[in-house]
């Protein structure tokens, strides 16, 4: 889950594990969400949770929405975070 506060409106980005995806549990680095092997996210860091907010933004669900399907972003903020990585090939996890 990821806590963002906009324009004084407060908006959680919940990820749900199940059919969608993974939550690291003690398995991965703290704070990680996965829909399989090569495809993470690391909610812990700054580019990832700028990226959440960027599409989020984008789609016109912020600010407004109370709770976010973190599922419905994760795709997209995937393919933003391999962008902003030198040399990342398509679907790589964000770097440094």
């Amino acid at each position: 889950m990821c806590h963002l506060v906009r324009d004084g409106v407060r908006t959680r980005v919940v990820f749900r594990e199940g059919e969608r995806g993974g939550i690291s549990g003690g398995y991965s680095y703290v704070g990680c969400v996965s829909t399989g092997p090569g495809k993470l996210l690391n909610l812990n860091e700054p580019g990832v949770v700028r990226h959440l907010v960027d599409e989020a933004t984008d789609r016109g669900l912020l600010p407004g929405a109370a709770e976010l399907d973190g599922w419905d972003l994760f795709d997209a903020v995937l393919s933003r975070a391999a962008a902003a990585t030198p040399a990342a090939p398509p679907g790589c996890p964000p770097g440094p």
